[in-house]
């Protein structure tokens, strides 16, 4: 049960202020703006001052805080403001600062219809986008006839998807984003690895089409294979998945039952699954550092990285973030191969950048930071080196799409588009 929902931006000005109930009063949201905005130590999500407790989110320069008296579901609470910025962005593409305050009158009039008196009752963009138009006003005959659509898919079976939809083109775009993480040891041993993956799916598709999608699931190959011989490659390329959460049109039961992903899709985009892998992580790059301490006076850098992908596909974008002591007066660098490095005195590193590093290519940089005598000097504590890339076309845990069935009643043909990308999460490296 929600009291109130309001918009900040970062400077703590109130945007958007919307109560439901009332056991609060306007002036609450001052107390959010001194007590968290306005102090930086606060990092818990959650804040609870006498029996008031505060859930917030942040997206771009916004905080998007909801507010409630009692005790109440905080998973529910947290779902439904990134449900309000998935629905903001549906109507006005993006959800910062200046798209609220250009659209301020429509978030009012939306946040009237996904609560009431507190309760959340529709959140799904499609439905909403029925009777919340920007558009001028319906003739009494198109009120009418939208108003029968609006009861049917709010209280039918498929809340998220109108049937009426037609497409000249009918078309399924599947991305599969993973964040891999690594904590490596300064002798080269894997602390912690781990993926972290979702799959975006736009779906431009007519009519109430069933969707049927099958993975490398480790799972789901062993029941198929039972023993069957022709399906040992099959095999030893499957994922375990650790867990995994569905989207809401995704069929449970089915899934349980013999792990087939089976689903009305709703129109345009939308996040199908989020999963987690922890076992045979395909690390993209290896990186060997050689930091050696001349004396007190000179540190001397060897970094070499090399990327564990195939030849044919490229990282982008590779950024590698070097630490040097605080005390460093004079940084040089040289780079055998590919990239630029340049000393950044305010980040106390040097910062690597690769446009373009090709699968199975190896770059070495060498520096020598020369330092400055300091009366009480402590240990150096050598924070761990950092990535950042993006690799298209690869995944870290090694999951594949080995089919997207389209079946809808009319027997239409549809195109489908696979893509894969993989992008650092906290990649560090110990030296």
């Amino acid at each position: 049960m929600i009291s109130a929902i309001f918009i900040y931006n970062q400077k703590g000005e109130v945007l958007i202020s919307r109560l439901y109930r009332h056991d609060l009063k306007r002036s609450v949201a001052d107390i959010f703006r001194i007590q968290v905005i306005s102090n930086t130590d606060v990092r818990s999500p959650i804040i609870t001052l006498g029996s008031t407790s505060f859930f917030h989110v942040r997206h771009e320069n916004l905080y998007i805080v909801a507010v409630s008296k009692w005790n109440a579901n905080a998973a529910l609470i947290f779902e439904l403001c990134y449900r309000v910025v998935s629905i903001g962005r549906g109507y006005f593409g993006k959800f910062d600062e200046e798209a609220v305050k250009n659209n301020f009158v429509l978030i009012y009039e939306l946040l009237d219809e996904i609560l009431d008196f507190g309760y959340p009752q529709n959140s799904e963009t499609d439905t909403l986008k029925l009777y919340i138009t920007t558009e001028g006003i319906k003739s009494p005959s198109e009120s009418l006839e939208s108003s029968s659509k609006i009861t049917i898919q709010a209280t039918g079976a498929t809340s998220w998807r109108r049937s009426d939809i037609k497409y000249r083109k009918n078309e399924a775009f599947v991305d599969v984003i993973e964040s891999v993480n690594l904590l490596m040891s300064n002798t080269g041993t894997v602390l912690r690895a781990d993926v972290s993956g979702q799959i975006m799916m736009r779906a431009y598709l007519s009519g109430t089409p069933e969707c049927k999608f099958g993975l490398n699931d480790k799972l789901l190959l062993e029941k198929d294979a039972l023993g069957r011989a022709s399906n040992a490659a099959k095999r030893a390329n499957a994922v375990e998945i650790d867990d995994c959460q569905f989207h809401q049109c995704v069929k449970l039961g089915k899934f349980d039952s013999d792990r087939t992903i089976s689903f009305i899709p709703p129109d345009g985009e939308f996040e199908l699954m989020r999963y987690r892998t922890t076992e045979n992580v395909n690390l993209p790059f290896k990186v060997h550092p050689v930091v050696t301490e001349v004396g007190k006076s000179r540190i001397e850098y060897q970094i070499a990285v090399k990327a564990n992908f195939p030849p044919k596909l490229n990282a982008n974008n590779v950024v590698i973030k070097i630490p040097t002591p605080l005390n460093a007066a004079k940084v040089e660098v040289r780079i055998s191969g590919n990239g630029k490095a340049k000393y950044v005195p305010g980040e106390n590193c040097i910062v690597w950048k690769i446009n373009r590093f090709q699968g199975q290519s190896e770059f070495i940089l060498s520096g020598e930071a020369t330092l400055t005598s300091m009366t009480h000097k402590k240990a150096w504590s050598r924070p761990p080196i950092s990535m950042d890339f993006q690799v298209l076309m690869f995944t870290s845990s090694g999951l594949l799409v080995r089919f997207l069935k389209v079946f809808e009643k009319s027997g239409y043909q549809s195109v489908k588009w696979v893509r894969y990308m993989t992008k650092a999460g906290s990649y560090q490296i110990r030296f």
